[in-house]
């Protein structure tokens, strides 16, 4: 495994890798801190793909005043100990003046899919996603790009954008990774305090009841289903829930009843004293 730092020097080893191989290349665009549920991701990309291409950088245009840049869990060592382990023949840990050199007057903006869940709590959020992924894809030049399901509108608005912008690299979404309790994997997670950790497991229970709710049901309609999510997650006395929404997947829009729907998507995002926890249940109604 090589650690690479500059833009031109990943692109050198790529442009290598392809001169002599035939392989596609995948990668894996994380914010380290790495965990089982990046691990799978780089498993992944390593049974389909010739080359696999980690990027580990925090950043700062997906942060709005007042969130965790600066205190955003990093850990390199411990990172590069899981890369290797999990298969990355490549990492890409460029900083933040590599990235963005000057003042970005260039940025890539997903109308309609940000608009909501986490687009409305964390407005210009997704900006900065689909601004430093857009970067990435153009530097790595991936075959195919591995994301994790738990952020699933980050799912959506990049493979939108992907369409739209007619890029040559095939998403792959991949299952949320879960702690054998059910709390969905995050970085984040290292914020929680004992008994914050504990009530947050009324995220992950909370989503199985309403998959339950739906197996029993030939229709249903959202409010039925948010209001089943809400209560349980209201019996976690430090639980403030950002939102908790029931809507149709990948559009993102709302629906009145499950019987015009395909899949719909359970989000959640829910705050544990200062540590803010996303999780979802995507549930396909119909093939």
């Amino acid at each position: 495994m090589e650690v690479v730092h500059s833009i031109a020097d990943l692109r050198s080893r790529i442009r290598e890798y392809r001169r002599k191989n035939d392989g596609s290349v995948g990668f894996v665009p994380t914010m380290g801190y790495l965990h089982e549920g990046h691990a799978s991701l780089l498993r992944k990309a390593r049974s389909q793909s010739g080359l696999v291409v980690l990027s580990i950088f925090v950043n700062p245009l997906q942060f709005g005043p007042g969130e965790d840049f600066e205190r955003y869990p990093r850990n390199t060592e411990r990172d590069l100990e899981v890369a290797e382990a999990a298969g990355a023949d490549l990492v890409f840990m460029p900083s933040v003046s590599e990235m963005y050199p000057a003042p970005t007057r260039t940025t890539v903006s997903v109308t309609g899919l940000t608009s909501n869940l986490c687009g409305a709590s964390r407005p210009g959020h997704f900006d900065g996603v689909a601004t430093v992924v857009s970067k990435l894809f153009h530097i790595v030049q991936p075959d195919q790009a591995f994301f994790g399901l738990k952020d699933a509108q980050q799912v959506a608005v990049i493979e939108q954008m992907v369409q739209d912008l007619n890029l040559a690299v095939e998403i792959v979404p991949c299952p949320t990774l879960r702690e054998k309790d059910g709390l969905a994997m995050s970085s984040r997670n290292v914020y929680l305090t004992e008994e914050e950790r504990k009530q947050a497991l009324v995220l992950s229970q909370s989503l199985e009841l309403a998959k339950e709710f739906v197996r029993g049901r030939s229709s249903f309609t959202a409010g039925e289903l948010e209001s089943l999510v809400r209560s349980h997650i209201a019996t976690a006395p430090l639980a403030v829930i950002d939102y908790a929404e029931v809507l149709a997947y990948p559009a993102l829009e709302t629906f009145e009843s499950s019987t015009h729907t395909d899949s719909v998507i359970i989000a959640l995002a829910v705050k544990f004293g200062k540590t803010r926890l996303i999780d979802n249940a995507i549930i396909q109604l119909r093939k």
